[in-house]
């Protein structure tokens, strides 16, 4: 029912390459996992991922202000593209970061820094995503959602309001999910440990040696496998010992795909490899290290997968059940992790399980004439069918 590449895996805690030594690489070096994410030198925590942490917790708050309907389009996109000292959150820590979300959006090196194009069409994408939430869906707050007319919807049984534009989309739904992939996994699985940053220059040389940063305790190498697992666990109390939930992003989600019994064992198998390809990394053994990056893509790719599916399936059964409000909901949250799609990353390739013209035909499909008001149960039944089959779960496993 799901395809977790634990064949190759290295879950437990020791693990000995067979292949041959040679100056470049310990392949013979025996590996030892901690068993919490702890690593030091010279009795100093060598763990570093600030940056990711400040970019979550942007994301967050920018996901909050996404449903604050006194926000303007420039408040929005000020948080989104915040520049260093502007009072765009209600953080002083934040407005004082010259970090942003929206410079790390579709920017890994290994799928953007040739394609700027498709990069800038993804950034263009949510930054008239963020217009419209003000300007078209904020305006309309007052108003009953009806067909092409933006404005509200409540869910069956007095539940909550939700916010649509003329199509039924939850654009809030839409921006916040596509975050999950554009941000946080591109930069995890497409740039922090893509062999292009992580082996860049000197790299290998200077981690063989323990040659560290000027004025830091860790080599380079260390630090980009640490931003990896930052953009996952940045946001836990105890990031060393992540127990989940932490976030609204893809450490949330994990956990979500992790609960369903058709995927358990997927949140230990991502944390073990993040463990063991950083003791990896110590140990100059770059085969166990590049096997672990493996497991972690496949896996984190999957999460997305089965999000997309979940989401799809349930909108399909809160329409035939007459709660539209609900069915919107989960559609554009569907919508949302399709849209990541096309930043997973299959195992030992170059490529996503779905391009950006797949993913972008998805959406237009569901898009198409009047959007959710008129979308019928064959085309998420089709559309579920497709992911399902390309990472080899069923659609059932997922619907759950």
């Amino acid at each position: 029912m799901r395809k977790i590449l634990l064949g190759i895996a290295i879950t437990s805690t020791l693990f000995t390459s067979c292949s041959n030594d040679d100056d470049s690489n310990n392949q013979n070096t025996q590996v030892e996992a901690p068993l919490t994410y702890q690593f030091a030198r010279g009795g100093n925590s060598t763990v570093n991922f600030e940056g990711q942490t400040t970019r979550i917790q942007m994301a967050m708050a920018f996901s909050s202000a996404l449903n604050d309907n006194t926000k303007t389009a420039a408040d929005l996109q000020g948080m989104f593209s915040h520049m260093e000292g502007e009072n765009n959150f209600s953080d002083a820590e934040l407005n004082a970061s010259g970090k942003n979300i929206r410079s790390k959006v579709a920017a890994s090196k290994d799928y953007f820094s040739a394609n700027t194009t498709v990069s800038n069409d993804i950034k263009n994408l949510m930054d008239s995503w963020i217009e419209q939430q003000a300007t078209t869906v904020f305006v309309n707050k007052d108003v009953t959602a009806t067909t092409g007319t933006a404005g509200k919807l409540q869910q069956a049984g007095g539940g909550s309001i939700r916010y649509v534009n003329a199509k039924g989309l939850e654009l809030n739904q839409a921006i916040s999910k596509t975050l999950i992939g554009a941000l946080m996994t591109d930069q995890m699985l497409n740039n922090y440990l893509s062999t292009s940053v992580l082996d860049e220059g000197s790299n290998i040389d200077n981690n063989n040696k323990d040659v560290v940063e000027n004025g830091k305790p860790y080599t380079t190498m260390e630090h980009k496998w640490d931003e990896a697992y930052g953009y996952l666990y940045g946001n836990e109390d105890n990031p060393e010992s992540p127990v989940l939930d932490a976030d609204s992003f893809l450490n949330t989600y994990l956990n979500q795909v992790d609960a369903d019994p058709d995927f358990a064992g997927t949140a230990s198998a991502v944390y073990d490899a993040l463990k063991l390809g950083r003791a990896a990394i110590v140990a100059k053994n770059y085969d166990v290290r590049d096997a672990q990056v493996a497991i972690i893509r496949e896996n984190i790719s999957l999460v997305i997968a089965v999000r997309a599916v979940h989401y799809l399936q349930g909108g399909k059964e809160e329409l035939a059940a007459g709660d539209t409000a609900r069915a919107f909901h989960e559609l554009s949250e569907g919508l949302g992790f399709i849209n990541s799609l096309q930043f997973t990353r299959q195992p030992n390739t170059d490529a996503p399980y779905f391009t950006h013209e797949e993913v972008t035909g998805f959406m237009a499909k569901l898009m198409e004439s009047n959007g959710f008001w008129d979308v019928t149960p064959e085309t998420l039944d089709s559309m579920s069918a497709a992911i399902a089959a390309k990472f080899g779960f069923t659609v059932a496993a997922a619907a759950d």
